[in-house]
């Protein structure tokens, strides 16, 4: 089997008044299934644009993403989605949970955008929940939980489809070391388990636990 991701020859390019700001420039690089990459350089070298690409959040000037060899910037905008939803899970430094809904809710939340049942969907979040420590937390609203406690919530949330790959943003980057440490060693534990991930962060002792390393200077691959 071939790479789950491949990147080839991938560039941005945003336009300004006055002139243009080249973001990446032909980067290629391949992501194996099951691999635990970490993503890194200095603020400002193209890591988050590169990752929202990865994610078909955003669309690259030119350059094409094959996932499991097909190029999905070629599909239309609804299939695009589609694909998104069911394909990628997305982790931030903020986690996002809504307020109003407890765990279990905010959990469930993409598996129901998807069609699934709510009696099917909430299955599968407790079953994530308990996998990640919260057994205990299914029917707490986020502001009854603890920072590190709302970013394991976000992790379930990622994992509700089965994903191909979870993509995560400074996931460790609002916690405390202990808390970053303990969030860190839960993703190791699911990558263990075949999960692919990739992972933005700048704390070289987190991303030496990595099976990879990625990095990035001046929107290029070093």
């Amino acid at each position: 089997m071939g790479p789950l991701i491949s990147v080839r020859d991938l560039n941005k390019t945003y336009s300004i008044p006055g002139r243009s700001l080249h973001i990446l420039k032909d980067i290629s690089f391949d992501i194996q299934r099951g691999e635990l990459a970490a993503l890194m350089g200095p603020s400002g070298v193209g890591k988050s644009t590169l990752l929202h690409i990865l994610g078909t959040l955003d669309r690259p000037t030119s350059g094409t993403v094959l996932y499991e060899g097909s190029d999905v910037f070629k599909l239309r905008h609804d299939a695009l989605a589609g694909f998104r939803s069911k394909s990628i899970g997305f982790i931030f430094q903020f986690h996002h949970l809504l307020p109003e809904f407890n765990t279990i809710e905010n959990v469930v939340m993409p598996a129901l955008i998807a069609g699934v049942s709510f009696n099917e969907a909430e299955k599968k979040a407790a079953h994530l929940l308990t996998e990640v420590g919260l057994s205990e937390r299914l029917y707490h609203r986020p502001g009854e939980l603890s920072g590190g406690e709302q970013q394991r919530v976000a992790v379930a949330r990622a994992l509700m489809l089965d994903p191909k790959v979870v993509l995560a943003d400074e996931p460790t980057g609002n916690l405390d070391t202990q808390t970053g440490d303990d969030l860190f060693s839960l993703m190791r534990g699911l990558n263990a388990k075949g999960i692919t991930f990739i992972i933005v962060t700048h704390n070289e002792t987190l991303a030496s636990q990595c099976g990879r390393i990625i990095r990035m200077k001046d929107g290029m691959l070093v």
